[in-house]
């Protein structure tokens, strides 16, 4: 269930509702987890605007954006940090309107250690978490039979 978060300068995007969405279901996507609930309502994208002035290079440029994904540890294969990475560069240089920012936009990839990563005011481990999982998918399998 990660959190995205987007910094750029202010104007940099023109439509800062879709590049969450879009980033959201892209990181749910190559994690292939379940699209269930507790993962949709929990994967979110955070589009930061920061003023003219807050962002800078040490030339003083300050068009470029930073990208920080956080996941729980392990949720993402070398094979899967690769594809985050390229994807989420791609969204942001589309979202911006300029294929030349992939060269200036970072990603962040940072896992949350074990017990760092609270859900429903609980500080959960990977295992409470799959468990959390597969209990939500046992109640929809359930709920789906019962129809």
């Amino acid at each position: 269930m990660p959190m995205i978060d987007v910094y750029a300068a202010a104007g940099t995007f023109a439509d800062k509702h879709k590049l969450a969405i879009d980033l959201a279901t892209t990181v749910m996507t190559i994690e292939a987890v379940p699209p269930i609930p507790m993962f949709r309502q929990n994967t979110a994208g955070f589009v930061h605007e920061l003023p003219a002035g807050d962002l800078s290079n040490v030339d003083g440029d300050s068009n470029y954006v930073r990208v920080q994904v956080l996941t729980n540890e392990g949720a993402l294969d070398r094979d899967k940090q690769l594809a985050v990475v390229k994807q989420l560069t791609d969204l942001v240089a589309d979202a911006a309107g300029d294929p030349t920012i992939v060269d200036r936009t970072w990603v962040l990839l940072t896992e949350a250690v074990a017990g760092g990563w609270g859900l429903g005011g609980h500080a959960n481990t990977n295992d409470e978490l799959v468990t959390a999982a597969r209990a939500q998918i046992a109640e929809i399998q359930a709920a789906n039979a019962a129809e």
